[in-house]
C-alpha cells in the first residue's frame, strides 16, 4: 500500500447531494453546498456517492460535478470522486475524468445488480487501480449492490494494487472493520458508511465518516470524527447521542429524500427535486422532519459546533 500522510483521508467527508432545479443540475446550489460543508469544518467531501443519486446522472454530468466540486473547494479540502458505474468501461471513464479534474482520490462501488463472483471483483478492482495514479477506495455497500466483498478479498486486491488505500463500509457488520484492520494494518483507511454506527466503527479504528447528515450538520459530525480520532471518547459519545435522531432521519425514507428536504428548508439548496424514479418528500415526512429540525435547533447560520477553516485540518490518529 502506498504511504499516505498521517492526516490524509481522515475525518469527516460528507457525500454531497446533487441539487436539481427544473430537472437540471443546480450548479449554484451545489457550489454553495460545497462551501457550507467546508466552512462547517468537514475535512473533505465526496461527490457522486449514493447521496448524490449518481444512477440518475449521465457520465458527463458526473464528471462535470467532480470538476465543479474541485473548483469550488479551491484547495481548501480534498475531493473524493465516486467513480463506480454499472460497467467497467463507465467506471474507467469516470476514473479518468476524476483524475483530470484534480480529485484527491477515487471511490469505486462494488458493481451492482449482476452479483459477480469474488474472483471477478478482485480482477475488476486490480485492473481499475492499475489504470490511475489516484489513491483508490472500495465502496462496500452490500445492502444496495447485493454483493459482499470479504476482507480476505480486499487483502488480495491490496497485494496486487498498491494504490488501494481504503474502503467505505456501509454495513452493520462490525467484525468486517476489525478483520480488515487486523489484516491490512491500522494505516488502511476504513470510512464509516452507516450514520448510526459512526462512533462504534471509529472506536474500532475507522479513519473517518462519510455521513450523509454531514450535508446538514457538518460541524458536529466533523467534531465527532475529531474526538474519536483523538481518543476523546466521552466527547465523541456525547456528540453521538446529540446526532442520533438526525442520523436516523436519513433513513425515514430512501436516502437522500430526507436530506434534500432538510437542505431546502435550511436554504442551502433551492429545490428538493429528484429525477425519476426517485421522488420528493411526502407531506407527512416533511412534517416529521420539520419537528426534528426545530427540536434540534438546526439553523443555516450555525449548525452544532461551529468550526472555522483552521478546524478543517484533518486530525491525526492516535497510536497509543
Amino acid at each position: 500500500m502506498i504511504s499516505l500522510p498521517d492526516n490524509a483521508l481522515r475525518g469527516s467527508y460528507p457525500p454531497l447531494v446533487t441539487p436539481f432545479l427544473d430537472q437540471q443540475i443546480d450548479r449554484p446550489s451545489f457550489s454553495r453546498l460545497v462551501d457550507s460543508v467546508i466552512k462547517g469544518g468537514s475535512h473533505g467531501l465526496v461527490v457522486n456517492g449514493t447521496t448524490g443519486e449518481p444512477t440518475t446522472l449521465s457520465t458527463s454530468e458526473r464528471t462535470d460535478l467532480v470538476d465543479l466540486a474541485v473548483r469550488s473547494a479551491d484547495g481548501r479540502v480534498p475531493v473524493i470522486a465516486a467513480t463506480g458505474g454499472q460497467s467497467y468501461s463507465e467506471s474507467l471513464a469516470l476514473l479518468k475524468g476524476a483524475e483530470q479534474s484534480g480529485a484527491a482520490a477515487a471511490m469505486i462501488v462494488t458493481p451492482y445488480f449482476i452479483r459477480p463472483p469474488v474472483r471477478g471483483l478482485i480482477d475488476y478492482y486490480v485492473s481499475l487501480a492499475a489504470a490511475t495514479r489516484l489513491p483508490i477506495l472500495i465502496y462496500h455497500i452490500p445492502g444496495r449492490t447485493a454483493v459482499s466483498l470479504p476482507p480476505s478479498a480486499i487483502a488480495e486486491i491490496s497485494a496486487k494494487a498498491e494504490n488501494l488505500v481504503g474502503v467505505k463500509h456501509a454495513s452493520q457488520d462490525l467484525s468486517f472493520v476489525s478483520e480488515t484492520l487486523l489484516t491490512l494494518g491500522p494505516d488502511f483507511r476504513v470510512f464509516v458508511g452507516l450514520e448510526e454506527l459512526s462512533l462504534p466503527m471509529m472506536a474500532l479504528g475507522a479513519s473517518g465518516l462519510m455521513n450523509a447528515a454531514g450535508n446538514v450538520d457538518p460541524g458536529r459530525i466533523a467534531s465527532l470524527a475529531r474526538a474519536a480520532l483523538e481518543g476523546r471518547i466521552f466527547e465523541a459519545r456525547r456528540l453521538h447521542y446529540e446526532l442520533f435522531e438526525l442520523n436516523q432521519a436519513i433513513f425515514w425514507d430512501t436516502n437522500p429524500i430526507p436530506i434534500k428536504y432538510m437542505l431546502r428548508k435550511l436554504g442551502l439548496i433551492r429545490s428538493n427535486e429528484h429525477r425519476p424514479p426517485m421522488a420528493s418528500a411526502t407531506a407527512d415526512l416533511e412534517a416529521r422532519l420539520d419537528e426534528m429540525l426545530n427540536k434540534l435547533r438546526i439553523r443555516n447560520e450555525g449548525l452544532g459546533i461551529a468550526a472555522d477553516t483552521a478546524n478543517a485540518k484533518a486530525p491525526s490518529a492516535r497510536h497509543d
